[in-house]
């Protein structure tokens, strides 16, 4: 079992459900990052979204009216990139992919190729195309390695669901027969590599999510403090399906400010 909360000198954080709704900040959530800011406590904000760059996603929360640095902002595709760097330096890749992958493969040394690619990656994107599915079908079949950025099967918009990049993986798997490998969330290497990034251990790590399939499930299995908001899509009812528990349930991250609430960013 993780340490209790005031043994936690790191923190690892969900972004959607935790900090945004809808591109609009949660409650409590400007407050507490300006609090890590302002104690210089190590942190990172977490996402399996792999479009984005953190460039791109620190603008897109400064919109909402939350104050991240681009340098605490950690994506899937950050950890994809990571992991694939680990596993063979300078090595080569087919993307299906969006910015976000891209530019993270390439600034881990990446060579992007559609000639015997060590890995065939599949990421987030919203352009989807047959002819790019059936070549990463095809590199499969000739010996490329599979990795997915994230499994998560469908996305939100304000139209529905949207599939997502599980479902494509599940496309590609179903032709080739071979499963990918899935970097992100609920995988602990997206938590162990987060960790790395901000010189955190385990011991004196938590871990902010709304998800118990996702986020709960990956915090306890790297060993982190594990804390569920009520904020996104867990409820009671939610929780009890699962045969493990987070180390606190809370309703939102307005209860983890110290003191009275800041009321200037």
């Amino acid at each position: 079992m993780a340490n209790a909360r005031t043994e936690v000198e790191a923190w690892l954080t969900d972004m959607d459900g935790v900090l945004v709704h809808e591109n609009h900040a949660l409650p409590g959530a400007p407050e507490l990052i300006q609090q890590w800011l302002d104690a210089g406590t190590p942190f990172l904000v977490l996402t399996n979204n792999s479009i984005f760059t953190p460039r791109d996603l620190a603008a897109r929360l400064r919109s909402s009216g939350l104050n991240v640095p681009e340098d605490r902002i950690w994506t899937s595709a950050l950890a994809t990139a990571d992991f694939c760097r680990s596993q063979m330096p300078g090595g080569s890749a087919f993307v299906i992919g969006e910015a976000g992958i891209t530019t993270a493969l390439h600034e881990a040394g990446f060579v992007m190729t559609e000639t015997n690619p060590d890995y065939v990656v599949v990421g987030e994107t919203r352009n989807y195309s047959f002819e790019a599915i059936t070549k990463a079908i095809r590199l499969i079949n000739n010996g490329a390695r599979f990795i997915s950025t994230n499994p998560d099967a469908t996305g939100p918009s304000q139209e529905g669901v949207l599939p997502a990049t599980g479902a494509i993986s599940a496309l590609i798997t179903k032709a080739t027969g071979r499963e990918p490998y899935v970097v992100g969330k609920p995988n602990p290497m997206m938590f162990r590599s987060a960790m790395n990034k901000i010189g955190a251990h385990s011991e004196n790590t938590g871990m902010i999510g709304d998800r118990m399939d996702t986020d709960i499930v990956a915090g306890i299995e790297a060993g982190l403090h594990t804390v569920l908001v009520m904020t996104g899509i867990s409820d009671e009812a939610e929780i009890a399906k699962y045969p493990f528990r987070p180390d606190e349930v809370i309703a939102g991250v307005h209860e983890l400010l110290v003191g009275p609430a800041e009321t200037e960013l």
